[in-house]
């Protein structure tokens, strides 16, 4: 079984930076897209941004230009570097792993997810 763990949240003043973390476990085997997802509270988990396994990567509009995603295939690991925080990007955010184990079977997993509190 996948299995993904999240690091890097916190408390951060506005304008500030935090970098995210998320591994996957050894089982993952081939991995595809590697994403990041968050949810403030009252609303509903919205992509922030995602990278495929040919570094392809897509964003959400509100991130675009402060936030970069990155991976690392060797230790299986995505990365979310958020720079120029503002309120609205507090949240909870999770991870989420698209692939396929050993044998083929497809898998798609979520972290436990972090969160990102940006203050005024």
């Amino acid at each position: 079984q996948v299995q993904l763990v999240e690091s890097g949240g916190g408390l951060v003043q506005a304008g500030g930076s935090l970098r995210l973390s998320c591994a996957a476990s050894a089982g993952a085997f081939r991995i595809y897209v590697m994403g990041w997802y968050r949810q403030a509270p009252g609303k509903q988990r919205e992509l922030v941004a995602s990278i495929t396994t040919d570094f392809s990567t897509n964003y959400a509009d509100s991130v675009k230009g402060r936030f970069t995603v990155s991976r690392d295939n060797a230790k299986n690991t995505v990365y979310l570097q958020m720079n120029s925080l503002k309120l609205e990007d507090t949240g909870v955010y999770y991870c989420n792993v698209q692939g396929a184990i050993w044998g083929g079977r497809p898998y798609d997993v979520w972290g436990q997810g972090t969160q990102v509190t940006v203050l005024s």
